[in-house]
Parts: structure tokens; C-alpha cells; sequence
């Protein structure tokens, strides 16, 4: 596990960008937010330029980024395909979710997007709900990119502070014990998550 974890901290630059972004991207544009958060991954760049494998300016531009285009797609494939799209087996597992985020849509209008960007589920949802309910886009595209600067500044920041923890506790105990620690850590996080975020689906 530590040998594992050395890789991925120890990935170029441009490799963590590229996964980072894709999985970014891909919560919100395909529905994998329903199994894994978006989130882990912003916190994983973060730690990454806090240990100097990445920079922290960049890592939030590509953070963020991708979380606007991905939504943009998700709201594209709202719009187009429509009420089919809640037809899915993978959404049908979830209606009472769905029917939560459309009616939290219905009333707040934009303030939804924008908050739904901070919960798992509505992050997955939101933007195809937002295309199937017919919004302006222009309205979505203002509170879907204040949303993903917010968001993915604020994660990326978080995991970046963890990484520097990180290199605390390496200082103290050692290279293996922290990431032993490390790995921990992520596995607790991301448990914790996925159980949330089942739950809130």
C-alpha cells in the first residue's frame, strides 16, 4: 500500500492534472458522482502540490475548470435528451433523490445550482436537472462558475493544507509510517463519503 501510494504522490505534474480533471469532469457530465465524489480528487491535487509534485495555481484552475465544463455538459445532455435521461436505471435506484433536487430547483432556481455544488448527490444531479427543467443557460452558467470556484478553490486549498500536514508528521515519525497514516487517512475519507453518499441518494 505505502509503495502504491509513493507512485501516485510521486506522478508528473501533467499526469495529475489529466486525472484530476477527468474525474472532475466525469462526476457531472456522466453520472460517476454517484459512486465516487468529486471531491477526493480536488483534495488529491491539493496534497499533491503541497508536497511540490504539482502548482497549487494551476491545480485550482484545472480543478475548477473542469467542474464548469462537466456541469455545462451535464445541463447539454438535460436539455437534449430530456425526460428520458430520468428514465435511466442508474437515476430510476435514486428517484427519491431526484425528486428532492427537483423540487430544491424549482424553488431556489440558480441559488440550487450553486448549492448543490457542495453536496455530493445534487453535484451528480444538478446539472442535468437543471437542462431537463428548461433553465437559461446563462442563468445556469453564472451560479454553475461561481459554484465551481468556490468549490474547487476550497478543496483543493483543504487537501493542500492536509499534504503539509503531511509532511509534519513525515518529519516526525518518518517516510513509511506517514504515508502508513496517509493511507489511513484517504481510505477513512473516502469510506466516509461514498457512505454518505448513498445515503443522500
Amino acid at each position: 500500500m505505502s509503495g502504491f501510494l509513493d507512485q501516485i504522490l510521486h506522478l508528473s505534474p501533467v499526469w495529475v492534472y489529466v486525472v484530476v480533471a477527468a474525474l472532475v469532469f466525469a462526476e457531472d457530465a456522466v453520472f460517476v458522482g454517484f459512486v465516487i465524489p468529486g471531491e477526493t480528487a480536488a483534495v488529491l491535487a491539493g496534497v499533491a502540490t503541497s508536497l511540490g509534485h504539482a502548482s497549487l495555481p494551476v491545480a485550482i484552475a484545472v480543478v475548477v475548470v473542469a467542474a464548469i465544463v462537466g456541469d455545462s455538459v451535464g445541463y447539454e445532455v438535460g436539455r437534449l435528451v430530456g425526460p428520458k435521461i430520468l428514465d435511466l436505471k442508474i437515476v430510476r435506484k435514486r428517484r427519491r433523490g431526484i425528486d428532492r433536487a427537483m423540487d430544491f430547483l424549482r424553488r431556489r432556481g440558480g441559488v440550487a445550482v450553486f448549492l448543490g455544488r457542495f453536496t455530493a448527490f445534487f453535484r451528480a444531479v444538478m446539472p442535468a436537472l437543471a437542462g431537463v427543467s428548461r433553465m437559461r443557460y446563462r442563468t445556469f452558467l453564472v451560479w454553475n462558475a461561481a459554484g465551481g470556484i468556490v468549490w474547487g478553490t476550497g478543496y483543493v486549498v483543504l487537501g493542500h493544507v492536509a499534504g503539509s500536514s503531511y509532511k509534519a508528521i513525515e518529519k516526525t515519525v518518518g517516510h513509511d509510517a506517514a504515508i502508513g497514516i496517509g493511507a489511513v487517512i484517504v481510505v477513512a475519507i473516502i469510506v466516509w463519503r461514498v457512505r454518505a453518499h448513498r445515503r443522500e441518494g
